[in-house]
């Protein structure tokens, strides 16, 4: 996993935890790798781990079984669906139309766009599996 500097790490895991959830990888009640499963595999300090499994943990996302690890949340798909939607809604939708405005952009073309990514997006979906 590349990390940004932009954003704080433990949140760019929160996010891939949270991809994997959104990808299907990880159903509701899956037990989902250790603190140290994930932080060897990411080659990060398992206090990272730890704090983004915190944070998903407060959002309703995942929860802990006493001795035997961390599981996928009931809903947690459609949770993470909210919570991602509000978040792109204020914070990047505003800053994306700005910029289709300021470049006049038709969204015709847009459309044409979004219909290529949906098909690619699919198909990689599909190769995975």
């Amino acid at each position: 996993m590349d990390f940004k500097d932009q954003q704080a790490i433990y949140l760019q895991i929160a996010e891939h935890v949270g991809e994997q959830i959104l990808l299907g990888r990880w159903r509701d009640n899956d037990k989902i790798p250790s603190v140290r499963e994930l932080a060897v595999a990411l080659e990060v300090n398992p206090n990272t781990v730890m704090r983004a499994y915190e944070h998903l943990q407060q959002v309703h996302i995942i929860f802990t079984k006493r001795g035997m690890g961390y599981f996928v949340a009931d809903n947690a798909m459609q949770q993470l669906r909210k919570i991602r939607k509000e978040q792109f809604m204020t914070d990047e939708l505003p800053l994306l139309l700005r910029k289709i405005a300021l470049m006049n952009i038709d969204f015709n073309d847009i459309e044409q766009a979004w219909k290529s990514y949906q098909e690619t997006f699919q198909k990689e979906q599909n190769e995975k599996k």
